[in-house]
């Protein structure tokens, strides 16, 4: 009998004999549970169906579970590939309900802007130590900026993330975020750089945090977003703060819709940013016929086609990372390819992963610790 048969068998067993034993049943482990490539779910509750959502491209949306009869316990035995994290939810039918609710036996969240998703990891995998609160190293400040835009018309706030130790009287290399503010809550974007700074990975830097009030039109391939970073984002910035001048060691970071808006900024204004890091990047492209991602898409499918025909150089380097199980993953990985051939010097991390803030938070020092190496990387590698 494999181990997920047998806790199911301890499960029916303490159903037949009574609340009270089940509870103990239930309580004497953690759930979801894993073994070596396999994940047992399993859900009590008066339902018709229950099924798992799991936020992977590819595999059936839904998967049912089994009533173990007799009882109000579900059960379901799926594969986990060691390393992975998965994210996910139950669906409960019960007559015309259906509810996707988080699992009431996991305490494991994964939190984004629409709420928060069940997680299940495979064996192998374990929070990078690197994101959490470290007691010994000094924590970075954070400003806020008011800066004009005449390419909005308006003026646009702007965090700025400023190193420990900052001082007026040394110059440091500047990284643009988009959706900076959602890196701060969902990465906890300013934890990981007390901790690489501290631990020499990547040198003092100071971060500008700017988030979009419509991003699916600005950072959608935008002429006026691309404007507002070059023209008037930077400047303000080079104006306030003692940066480094040459634009080799400016970069810009996104995910999803933010990496197109990040390539885009890059192309259409050759020579401005040197370095990019580019996370789940949304760059559908059509060789042939229409695309099926909707009219929000339309300007990026416009403009990764222009790019692919006409890549120029956007940047000397650029970190390309996506999750294996999203659909984007695709469209990343055409995109190689190209940013190779323009001679720029590019590499690529796909991880056991969808297109979540975990994930981009997870490669955040393989990212960043290319792009700018520390005094460590710089001597050891």
């Amino acid at each position: 009998m494999s181990v997920a048969s047998a806790v199911v068998e301890e499960l029916a067993d303490g159903a037949r004999r009574g609340p009270d034993v089940l509870q103990r049943s239930l309580d004497a482990r953690p759930y979801p549970v894993v073994g070596d490539g396999w994940a047992l779910f399993v859900y009590r509750g008066l339902a018709d169906e229950v099924r798992l959502h799991r936020w992977i491209s590819g595999l059936p949306s839904a998967q049912p579970f089994r009533r173990i009869e007799g009882t109000d316990l579900w059960t379901l035995e799926t594969e986990i590939q060691d390393r992975a994290r998965v994210e996910y939810k139950f669906e409960v039918v019960t007559g015309p309900h259906r509810d996707l609710i988080q699992d009431p036996l996991n305490p494991t969240l994964a939190h984004d802007p629409f709420g928060a998703n069940s997680v299940v990891q495979g064996l192998g995998y374990t929070k990078p130590e690197w994101t959490s609160e470290h007691p010994t190293a000094r924590r970075g400040t954070i400003v806020e900026q008011h800066v004009r835009s005449e390419a909005f018309g308006e003026d646009r706030p702007v965090s700025i993330y400023l190193p420990a130790r900052f001082r007026e009287t040394r110059r440091y290399p500047l990284l643009v975020v988009h959706d900076g503010l959602d890196y701060l809550r969902y990465t906890g974007l300013a934890t990981v750089l007390d901790n690489l700074i501290h631990r020499l990975e990547i040198p003092p830097i100071v971060v500008a945090l700017v988030q979009s009030p419509n991003r699916t039109v600005e950072y959608g391939a935008s002429d006026l977003h691309a404007r507002f970073l070059v023209d008037e984002l930077v400047p303000h910035l080079e104006q306030r703060f003692p940066l480094l001048e040459d634009p080799r060691d400016h970069a810009l970071l996104g995910a999803s819709f933010g990496a197109v808006a990040g390539l885009h900024a890059a192309w259409s204004h050759p020579g401005s940013f040197g370095k990019l890091l580019l996370q789940s990047g949304s760059f559908a492209f059509t060789d042939i016929g229409d695309h099926d991602y909707g009219p929000v898409f339309d300007p990026v499918v416009d403009f990764v086609n222009a790019f692919r025909k006409d890549p120029g150089r956007p940047a000397d380097q650029i970190f390309l990372s996506a999750g294996i199980y999203e659909s984007l993953i695709y469209f990343n990985r055409s995109l190689l390819p190209v940013l190779q051939g323009t001679g720029a010097d590019v590499r690529m991390i796909e991880a056991q992963d969808g297109h979540s803030w975990e994930n981009w938070r997870d490669r955040l020092r393989d990212g960043l610790t290319w792009l700018f190496p520390g005094p460590l990387w710089m001597v050891y590698e």
